[in-house]
């Protein structure tokens, strides 16, 4: 079974800092280009920011840019988020998501395999 699931969301004061996690099960990531994704109610999904196999590719929404680092462990089949300085906008369901491809990380519509995603609430 191919399977993503995201980890360490939680609620946060503005101005705190979050790492998320994403460990793969069923497949290796040396293969896949990875991505983060989030969702805020009634708003449309948006990239946060990729990763390619090797970290040659990276890039970054420029909401997030200077904030957020994106990072892989490819030993240990895992993807991270370190999230900064967060603000109330930063709120969401971040989802973590792969796609095999040695290329460039865009793209969104090409991911096809998401995790469950896990809640960010940036508030007092």
């Amino acid at each position: 079974q191919l399977q993503l699931v995201e980890s360490g969301g939680g609620l946060v004061q503005p101005g705190g800092s979050l790492r998320l996690s994403c460990a793969a099960s069923g497949f290796s990531l040396d293969y896949y280009a990875l991505g983060w994704f989030r969702q805020a109610p009634g708003k449309e999904r948006e990239g946060v920011s990729c990763i390619s196999v090797y970290a040659e590719n990276i890039v970054y929404a420029d909401s997030v840019k200077g904030r957020f680092t994106i990072s892989r462990n490819n030993a240990k089949n895992t993807l991270y988020l370190e999230m900064n300085s967060l603000k109330p906008e930063d709120t969401a369901t971040y989802y973590c998501a792969a796609v095999r491809t040695f290329g460039l990380c865009g793209l969104q519509r090409l991911y096809d395999t998401w995790g469950q995603g896990t809640q960010v609430t940036v508030s007092s």
